[in-house]
């Protein structure tokens, strides 16, 4: 073989591993206004347009819309911090769990605490994936009666296309345009509800009269269900690895921090005036998770105004659609990628076929309308319990597989103790068992303790932990 074509042939699998690599991680490739809409419309879905009306017509009112505002907020703002310090620390890294492979990768329990937080994340991802795919069905159907499957078959396909023939680049480009379109049409879809009920003290005056309690900042039922949202969200999205995909998208650690700060700002208007359109309803004896869609067909609105709607739906669904779809199968993507070196040509066969695999059920799920609720909150308790034991490692040398592994499964026992059961009974007969709040706070704060705890304890034995070397991991090549 002559010496230039053996150079060719050597440098394709080169050349591939860094097709595969753009794919799937496009490492320090955006910045600017694109990072901030990317991590803008990944953190909104469908579920703007049912979820805080639901809170602001059923859980409490002004307070529970306060505290979804906060908890996604937070859960994006807390990146500020995080995001840059896993850069830091792992720079050539994809996911949180391939953090998590390596940085605890001695003891009996290494093992078991990655497959945990395997679990956790492909637990979490799926069932908003089925949650997002159910609620653009629902919205459809509400709007113009189109049936469930039609609905999510067509949106899954959709955005299947473009996410499995660009990867996360071709995800992050249509961010920017749906983020582009999502911002402008919540505001005219508020404004103009608004404009219809006959103004604001139109709209809200009813409210005042019938549950006065609904616009008050003192409604404790209002505020538990604010604070539970709060550690809700924030816990689960540590576990979305779309964060963490445009965490190391992101050009450099400035851009991640002015991303996820920008992003933050950004979401809290947004999801307040989503919030306030289901407390409008309340005005017209309208609540529940489809008060919005309620309340337009009372208004009888306009043709237009109902195409912006479905045209904000859609946006709102297919930026976290295709960041879900993304998220979950790469979460193996270091695995992949260490398999490119041999076969490249199987690596975008096999993404897209996990892509596949994940979109199927959430399709069955989504035509037969089935509520995820129930899972979701069962994936919030474990994202809770395995929370700290995670970010602590971020920052501690000497925190083990052993102190992780078996400090979140406490946590996820104790909250369980408090967790309801489907019908949200006590699943235990307990002083404040059946109590979201009363769970979740249970599982961070048990992990959190026996964390710190057995971190104090390992200091005074005879034979102290060997501190884990940050270096060696930052410059470890996968």
């Amino acid at each position: 073989m002559p010496a230039e074509e053996s150079m060719k042939v050597s440098k394709q699998p080169m050349a591939m591993g860094q097709v595969l690599e753009d794919y799937m991680a496009s490492r320090n490739q955006i910045g600017g206004a694109m990072a901030m809409a990317t991590v803008s419309a990944s953190a909104l879905g469908a579920w703007v347009l049912f979820s805080p009306p639901e809170a602001g017509s059923a859980f409490g009112g002004l307070t529970a819309i306060l505290g979804y505002c906060l908890g996604s907020a937070t859960a994006v703002f807390v990146f500020v911090f995080i995001g840059p310090r896993l850069r830091q620390i792992m720079p050539w890294g994809h996911s949180l769990n391939e953090y998590v492979k390596h940085r605890f990768s001695q003891g009996i329990f290494a093992q078991p605490l990655y497959w945990l937080t395997v679990g956790v994340m492909l637990l979490y991802m799926f069932v908003y994936l089925a949650a997002e795919l159910t609620a653009i069905a629902q919205a459809l159907q509400l709007a113009v009666n189109v049936p469930l499957f039609v609905s999510a078959l067509a949106v899954m396909a959709a955005v299947f296309l473009y996410t499995a023939y660009g990867g996360l680049k071709a995800t992050i480009l249509t961010d920017v345009v749906q983020f582009a379109l999502i911002v402008p049409l919540l505001i005219v879809c508020f404004g103009a509800t608004v404009h219809l009920m006959g103004g604001f003290e139109a709209a809200f005056g009813p409210v005042a009269d019938k549950s006065p309690a609904l616009l008050s900042l003192g409604n404790i039922d209002g505020l538990r269900f604010g604070a539970t949202l709060v550690i809700a969200i924030v816990a689960a999205e540590l576990f979305n690895q779309g964060n963490w995909q445009r965490v190391y998208a992101c050009r450099d650690d400035q851009t991640v921090r002015r991303a996820f700060l920008g992003s933050s700002l950004v979401i809290l208007p947004m999801i307040f005036l989503a919030g306030l359109l289901g407390l409008m309803a309340v005005g017209l004896g309208i609540s529940g998770p489809t008060a919005f869609f309620d309340l337009l067909k009372d208004l009888n609105i306009s043709t237009g105004l109902l195409l912006a709607v479905i045209l904000l739906a859609l946006a709102l669904v297919m930026s976290s659609l295709d960041t879900l779809l993304n998220g979950i199968s790469s979460v193996f993507t270091a695995d992949l990628l260490r398999l490119s070196a041999t076969q490249p040509g199987r690596i975008l066969t096999i993404s897209r076929v996990l892509m596949a695999v994940v979109g199927i059920p959430a399709v069955a799920i989504a035509a037969q309308g089935y509520s995820v609720l129930y899972l979701f909150f069962i994936a919030d308790l474990l994202c809770a319990a395995l929370l700290f034991p995670i970010i602590f490692s971020f920052y501690n040398r000497y925190h083990t597989a052993s102190n992780a592994f078996w400090s979140s499964l406490m946590g996820m026992a104790v909250g369980a103790l408090f967790f309801p059961k489907p019908d949200f009974s006590p699943l235990f007969n307990l002083p404040g068992g059946g109590d979201l709040l009363n769970s979740f706070a249970a599982a961070v704060v048990t992990s959190m303790v026996l964390t710190l705890l057995w971190n104090s304890i390992n200091n005074y034995k005879n034979n102290p932990i060997v501190p884990f070397n940050y270096s060696d991991l930052k410059n470890r090549q996968g």
